[in-house]
């Protein structure tokens, strides 16, 4: 028996391995052989002692021995039945296993985008187009009212790409001689081609288009990207002392006619972009406001501080009330008396307009001056008459400074905090903007260079800029559609005329639009005080006589506007655009689509 185990334990070499295996499948194969021919499923074959053949059979069935293996008998943790009893790859080839393919995982898919149906014209389609608030929600849970109109609304804020879509041509962006010509020409004259066809020049749709990708910027320099002011092309580039100083002077000359022209109607609007706030100068008769006006955003503590050390008034139309802080209070010491420029906040309702008009007399100011120091004074008496100590009343008083503070501050370099300065307020603006060491800044990516100044009309020193156009051809829904990608600054009066000259011709086509996030205040701003002016008028109209009194205002203070601005070099219908008030006058604009027959559906 000695010799039995040690045979069975002694090391085999690979050529008795392999005999031995070639043995074994040779003894399957004739016992399956012997199976199918005599269709017994009880005939097996007996294994004695005697037998070698058996033996050697039972011997490749044990599992051999691994002479480095580890004694387990007195080891902690006992092997599992599995390490003990099967192989790894018995283990795999288990037929309890699951099968391979219940592994397989299947990716997720990219929703379709949405889709759209412009030819024949659908209100349901155009319904489910421009209201789908997700990318893979059904149309059917879209219940949202649609916005129609005849009318295209204006958006103050700059765009940064517009794609047009349409099923037949749209005009060509390889351009002729004759047509480049032309468009340069009617631009920089500012021509209308359609009612001055003696010219001489190309009125082709193409020429036309090319006439609206022009625009007008100071100061310019090729390589850096002065708009938007935060770019990363800009990062590593310094400008000497020499430079600023020149840069500073031409400047101060471009923004003085700029303005000038704005004064005279000559220029609808134009927009002056620093690095931490832009301002919107618009023209009298624009945005449904009487008189020449400025839109600031965003605003903080420090420059609203500014403002009214300077005696500049102002209000926050996109401020939320916030127990008495959507008043121009906001800012001022408990010490320091009332200005005109804290009172100008105060508007926005009837009794706050009267309250405003009471406190703008120097005797009424200095008035209440009084009564706050001696409210204080009361207070401060009171706190001593309990015994508080005086390092505990300053504490106090520090306490409720700091809590003024952070609510004044809430909601700095945000759209709320949007300015608005009008009338001759906006002369002192000016002024303020001329000479502030704070509109050019010293630190950061643009150091020293002068906030970039956005005109649709030429003025001083200004150079012409070009935006960039790519025509293609998409495939969607099975239906081919000739696009139109522009990319660059974009500026408000370029939508209006591009969709009047593609009305002219086409009966259905659409457009998507991406904004400049620090623009949207604009928008917002000028459709919060239209709402508000008109809410205002339905409260003081009694009967149908002062509501009728009130249209013909209306449409004559909009007919005045468009008038006084038709030297401003843009189109008319562009100006109309402009003056045009209502509800749905300005909105902020992200698709368009237009029908020939229902007008325009925008979201």
């Amino acid at each position: 028996m000695a010799t039995k185990e040690d045979k069975s334990q002694s090391w085999k070499r690979p050529d008795e391995l392999m005999r031995l295996q070639r043995l074994k499948q040779k003894k399957k194969q004739l016992a399956a052989r012997f199976n199918s021919n005599n269709n017994n499923n009880n005939a097996k074959f007996a294994i004695t002692e005697t037998d070698k053949s058996s033996l050697l059979e039972a011997k490749m069935a044990q599992k051999r021995k691994n002479p480095f293996a580890k004694s387990t008998e007195n080891s902690k943790k006992p092997k599992t039945d599995l390490e003990s009893e099967d192989s790894l790859m018995g283990f795999i080839s288990s037929p309890a296993l699951p099968k391979k393919e219940t592994f397989v995982k299947e990716t997720p898919t990219r929703p379709p985008p949405a889709k759209l149906v412009l030819q024949p014209f659908d209100p349901n389609a155009f319904s489910k187009l421009l209201q789908q608030s997700a990318p893979g929600q059904e149309d059917e849970d879209v219940v949202v009212e649609q916005n129609i109109t005849k009318h295209l609304p204006m958006d103050w804020s700059i765009k940064s790409r517009v794609r047009f879509f349409c099923c037949t041509d749209l005009p060509a962006t390889q351009l002729k001689t004759s047509q480049l010509a032309s468009g340069l020409t009617s631009f920089v004259r500012c021509l209308d081609t359609q009612k001055e066809e003696e010219n001489g020049l190309d009125i082709s749709p193409a020429t036309r288009f090319n006439q609206a990708t022009y625009y007008w910027q100071h100061p310019h320099i090729p390589w850096m990207t002065l708009f938007p002011r935060n770019a990363r092309e800009n990062a590593g580039i310094t400008v000497g002392e020499r430079e600023r100083k020149a840069l500073a002077e031409d400047w101060d000359y471009s923004f003085r006619g700029l303005f000038q022209l704005l004064r005279a109607r000559q220029c609808a609007y134009f927009y002056l972009c620093a690095n931490g706030f832009t301002v919107l100068f618009r023209a009298a008769g624009t945005g449904g406001r009487a008189e020449i006006h400025a839109l600031m955003s965003p605003s903080t503590r420090g420059m609203r501080h500014a403002l009214r050390q300077e005696g500049i008034e102002y209000t926050m139309p996109l401020k939320k009330d916030g127990g008495g802080l959507n008043k121009s209070v906001e800012g001022e010491n408990s010490n320091s008396p009332p200005t005109n420029g804290n009172l100008a906040n105060s508007e926005g309702t009837n009794e706050k307009a009267e309250n405003s008009e009471k406190l703008c007399n120097g005797d009424d100011a200095e008035e209440n001056a009084d009564d706050d120091d001696d409210d204080e004074e009361e207070g401060d008496d009171w706190l001593h008459s309990l015994g508080v100590d005086e390092k505990e009343i300053r504490k106090i008083q520090t306490a409720h400074q700091r809590k003024l503070k952070a609510q004044e501050m809430s909601e700095d370099f945000s759209d709320n905090s949007l300015l608005l300065i009008e009338g001759v307020e906006c002369q002192g603006f000016f002024s303020f903007l001329l000479n502030a060491k704070s509109t050019i800044s010293s630190i950061g990516r643009l150091a020293g260079v002068p906030p970039t100044l956005l005109s649709p009309v030429a003025f001083p020193k200004a150079t012409m800029m070009h935006l960039n156009t790519r025509s293609s051809k998409v495939r969607m829904d099975g239906v081919d559609y000739f696009s139109i990608e522009v990319k660059g600054t974009i500026l408000p009066s370029f939508l209006p005329y591009i969709c009047h000259l593609l009305g002219e011709t086409k009966d259905t086509f659409s457009a998507t639009l991406a904004s400049s996030m620090h623009t949207l205040a604009f928008s917002k701003a000028t459709h919060k005080l239209l709402v508000d002016d008109s809410a205002g008028q339905n409260q003081d109209k009694k009967d149908e006589s002062e509501q009728q009194n009130a249209e013909i205002e209306n449409a004559a203070g909009q007919v005045f506007g468009k008038e006084n601005l038709s030297d401003c070099g843009l189109q008319p219908y562009v100006v109309e655009n402009m003056c045009r008030t209502g509800n749905q006058a300005v909105t902020l604009l992200e698709r368009v689509c237009y029908d020939k027959e229902y007008g325009f559906a925008w979201s």
